[in-house]
Formats: C-alpha cells, sequence, structure tokens
C-alpha cells in the first residue's frame, strides 16, 4: 500500500501534472519535489537547500520530526525519501505559476514592431514562413510556430537567425510523420511535446520535442478542428468548425464534453458560426474567437449560454466591431486582446467596456514596422512585451511595452 508522508502543518503550494524538478514559480529558485509515496503531487519550494542538511524520513511511514519539513523524493540527493525544509513563508518564496499575466489597463506599446523571426518572404527555407500561427512559450525565449503551408510546427529560439523544424516538414499527407495544414499548436509541458491540430486531417496529434523524434501520436480523430487550448489540469479544448461547438477532453481519452456551443451554427448566445482560436483562465471559463459572427465570446464553466466579451456589432473596422477575429488572451483582470485579422490590428477590450482600442497596427495593410498583414494569434512575455505572429508579412513582430508609470 502506498504510504504518504506525515509532516508538521506548513503553508506550501502543490504542484500537481508536473514531473520532479519541474518549474513551479515565477521565482526560477522553486522547483516540484513529488511527496513521497506520490508520483504526481509534489510541492514547490526553493531547490537550494545543500545535500548535506537533509536527513531520511522517519519510519515506514515517512514521518518529518522536524517542524516545517516535509518528506519528499529527492533522488539528486538520495534514493530514498528525505526531510525537506518548507518555511512557513513558503506561499510567498514560491508564488504559483499564473496562467496569466496583470497587465496594466493602461498599458501602451511601441507603435514600431522589431521583426524576431521570419521577414524573409514566403518560402520553405529554416528562416522564412509560408503563412504562421503559434505562441510564445512560458520561457519567455522559444516561439513555436504553426508553418501552415510548409506542413511543419517549427521552434525558434528568440535571438536566433532561423529555426528548426520539430515536427512535420515530410510534405502533405495523413501519414503520423507528416502535418497538413495545421491550424492551432500548443506546448504540453508535462511531457515536452507540442500537440497540433491539423484541420485538413481531421485530426488531433502530438510530437515529443525529445531528439529522434520521427513521427507523431493521435489522440484525436474525426473532427475538424481549428483551435486549441489547455488548462492547468492538462485537460485539452478543441474548437470543431464543422459541428460550431467547443469540447474538452481528458488527456489519453477520446470522448468529450461539450463546453461551447453545441447548437448548430447561428448567432445566439448558445451558438457560434465557425469557432476557432481558444483561451481557457484558471477557473475554466474558456474563450472563443466566433469568427464568422465576429465576435468574442465567453462560456464559464458549466453555462448553457455564452457572452458577448468583443465585436458582436457586425463585420467591420470602427472601435465596436471586429473582422473575422483570431487569436485571443485574456490577462488576469478580465481585458481582452484580440488579432483582428481582416483589419491588419491587435484591439484590446477592458472588461465591460462597449468597444475596444488599437495596440498595434493601425496604420492599414502593409509590411512597414508599425503596420500588419492579416495577423493570426498574440502572445505576451513576463514583462508585458507583446508579441504578433502577423502571418501575411511571414513574420513575428515584438512590440516592445511602455513605461506606465
Amino acid at each position: 500500500m502506498t504510504k504518504y508522508c506525515l509532516t508538521a502543518q506548513v503553508n506550501s503550494q502543490f504542484c500537481h501534472g508536473k514531473n520532479q524538478y519541474d518549474r513551479c514559480s515565477p521565482n526560477g529558485a522553486c522547483g516540484c519535489f513529488f511527496i513521497a509515496g506520490s508520483h504526481d503531487i509534489g510541492i514547490c519550494t526553493d531547490e537550494f537547500v545543500p545535500c548535506s542538511e537533509l536527513v531520511a524520513c522517519d519510519g515506514p511511514n515517512n514521518i518529518c520530526l522536524q517542524p516545517n519539513h516535509r518528506c519528499v523524493h529527492h533522488p539528486r540527493c538520495h534514493s530514498a525519501p528525505v526531510c525537506y525544509p518548507i518555511p512557513s513563508f513558503n506561499q510567498q518564496l514560491c508564488p504559483p505559476l499564473s496562467m496569466t499575466h496583470n497587465i496594466p489597463v493602461n498599458a501602451t506599446w511601441s507603435r514600431i514592431g522589431v521583426t524576431i523571426a521570419g521577414g524573409n518572404g514566403y518560402g520553405g527555407a529554416l528562416n522564412q514562413f509560408y503563412y504562421l500561427n503559434g505562441f510564445l512559450t512560458n520561457d519567455d525565449q522559444t516561439l513555436i510556430v504553426a508553418d501552415w503551408n510548409n506542413n511543419r510546427i517549427v521552434e525558434w529560439q528568440v535571438g536566433a537567425s532561423e529555426g528548426k523544424v520539430i515536427a512535420g516538414g515530410n510534405g502533405q499527407g495523413n501519414r503520423l510523420d507528416q502535418v497538413l495544414f495545421a491550424s492551432d499548436v500548443l506546448f504540453d509541458g508535462k511531457t515536452n511535446s507540442v500537440i497540433i491540430c491539423e484541420d485538413r486531417n481531421r485530426r488531433v496529434v502530438r510530437w515529443s520535442r525529445n531528439p529522434g523524434t520521427k513521427q507523431g501520436e493521435l489522440l484525436l480523430d474525426d473532427i475538424f478542428c481549428e483551435g486549441l487550448a489547455m488548462d492547468e489540469e492538462r485537460n485539452l479544448y478543441v474548437s470543431d468548425i464543422l459541428e460550431d461547438d467547443v469540447r474538452r477532453y481528458a488527456m489519453g481519452s477520446t470522448n468529450g464534453t461539450l463546453v461551447a456551443g453545441g447548437h448548430h451554427r447561428g448567432d445566439a448566445m448558445n451558438q457560434f458560426s465557425q469557432p476557432a482560436s481558444l483561451f481557457v483562465d484558471r477557473q475554466q471559463t474558456v474563450y472563443v474567437s466566433d469568427k464568422e459572427n465576429h465576435r468574442i465570446m465567453k462560456w464559464e464553466k458549466g453555462a448553457t449560454e455564452g457572452v458577448v466579451v468583443a465585436g458582436n456589432n457586425g463585420n467591420g473596422n470602427s472601435l465596436q466591431q471586429l473582422s473575422y477575429p483570431g487569436g485571443v488572451y485574456v490577462d488576469s483582470i478580465g481585458t481582452v486582446y484580440v488579432t483582428d485579422i481582416r483589419n491588419h490590428r491587435i484591439m484590446r477590450w477592458l472588461k465591460g467596456a462597449q468597444q475596444g482600442t488599437v495596440i498595434a497596427g493601425e496604420n492599414g495593410e502593409g509590411n512597414a514596422a508599425n503596420q500588419l498583414a492579416r495577423p493570426t494569434n498574440i502572445s505576451f512575455d513576463k514583462r508585458g512585451n507583446l508579441y504578433v505572429f502577423d502571418s501575411g508579412n511571414q513574420r513575428i513582430q515584438r512590440f516592445s511595452i511602455e513605461d506606465t508609470n
């Protein structure tokens, strides 16, 4: 029978769905230590306690007699579980990672973007893209790009002059070593893999980022997927543009739970017309880019209909309108950021606002540093800098956040 450690009461942050020593806090000195007897629940705490200061847990029940200690696995130091000090201020020392950033409501960004990837025209070279989507990973150093017409997924380090192919790149087709017109991609840190939405192959596949990977693994099939998201419990959310719905899947399961839409195509509050990009917050609220209704919808967990948080005033270019919205991001205070694809701009909608403001690309379609062309997605780094996947210009642009003091 598995035995879990008995400890003194300590205020600590648990980490779920992570590997031993995985990052679990904005504080880079903190890591995840599995609780003795467990291989999926850990304590997030300071990693740099010397091995010489640690003692083995006491008895078969893994008891720690010292105050403010927990019995954890620490194979870098000992093969047996050890009593690890967890300070009383541990929650302040190692605050949890947030899925969203707290961007000031009065934040502004430089109107001039800097190209950090691509920008070398259409093509299949490693310094080129051919229509793109993607995101910036949590380390703020790695861009993962769905290179749509090149049928590949590219990893590009910020500051590099070219990327490397981590999935596909073997021509068009439906073999598991091929990627066909990937519409979206996300990163699964627990398995160090990318999960890819292939709408033309009507499937969702997972490719490991480990060296030597030659093909993907089928997760879901017979689904015309357009957008992907993952919550903190590693549930997978998929938008289906034929069924006009969004479903949630436990990782490894092919049985999805309807979480939004599913009432045929339309513009009612319980309907979509081509649901595309997704964003899921810590409460499992789903934000959906309802592309042909030119709006962003918010569906709280368990809701039977959504509410509009941006757009829904027809197709147009006024500040009350969107035109085929794409990637959506919601910060920790509920501000919605959206790529307004056919207006070639990025918009911000404050919580409850009836209109948005343009934060990038308000100079019409073009390839100048202050212009965009059919942007598909956005990301923010921890400082609040804005990254735009500028698909029509085959580049990724960074717009630096300006001082709000």
